[in-house]
Parts: structure tokens; C-alpha cells; sequence
């Protein structure tokens, strides 16, 4: 039985290993101001979900949560920078695989996420 479970832990450190150097190898992460460089002259996504949204985004940012991200690619421009980010960085770093799998290659996630944000945000009221 304790061959079983060191082979699943095994397995799954493999797999989170491997999603880890993939990720670095499709997307580049920037802390906050290499990110405040860039994003006004890209494609500003938060991939987080729009309750999450509307309680405060980065100014500028489109909504197009993880869970949608499939069927509104046609909203993405492939010619474009890509700028990424959720609350931490899991979502985003999905979203970069999912868009690398569909032809994107510039692209960029916030290290951190917008947890740790401190520039200028929106909020709906």
C-alpha cells in the first residue's frame, strides 16, 4: 500500500515539475514594474472570475475569466502582447499555456498576482 502512495506523490511532483519549467519556458514573469512597463501597450487580462473582477481590477484590464478563456480566444489578438493576471498566478499561468497552445507567444504574467498590486485600480460600485 505505501508503494502505491510514494508512486501517486512521485508522479504528481513530476507533473507539477514539469508545468512549472514549461510555464517559465512560454511565459514570461515580471514583478510590478517590469508589468507597469509594458501593459498600456498590450493586451491587459484579468482571468479571474468577474465577481472577483468587479471588487477591484487594474486599471485598463478586460475580464475574460480562466473558465471562459476557450470560447472567447477570438477576443485575444495574436499580434499583440499578452499581459496576464488573477489574485495570485495559477489562473494566469493556465491561461498562458492555453493561449501557447493556440498560437499566442507573446506573453507575460504578473508575478504575485493582483494580491500584491499597488498601482491605481477600479472598482464598480
Amino acid at each position: 500500500m505505501s508503494y502505491v502512495f510514494y508512486g501517486i506523490l512521485a508522479a504528481l511532483i513530476i507533473y507539477i515539475l514539469f508545468n512549472f519549467f514549461r510555464q517559465k519556458k512560454i511565459v514570461k514573469t515580471l514583478d510590478e514594474t517590469e508589468f507597469r512597463e509594458g501593459y498600456r501597450k498590450a493586451q491587459l487580462i484579468d482571468v479571474r472570475e468577474p465577481n472577483e473582477f468587479e471588487s477591484g481590477h487594474i486599471l485598463g484590464a478586460r475580464n475574460i475569466p480562466l473558465s471562459q478563456m476557450k470560447i472567447r480566444l477570438k477576443e485575444i489578438r495574436k499580434d499583440k502582447p499578452v499581459y496576464l493576471y488573477c489574485q495570485g498566478s495559477m489562473r494566469s499561468g493556465r491561461a498562458a499555456q492555453l493561449l501557447y497552445r493556440n498560437g499566442y507567444r507573446d506573453l507575460y504574467l504578473l508575478k504575485n498576482g493582483f494580491k500584491k498590486w499597488t498601482g491605481r485600480i477600479k472598482k464598480k460600485k
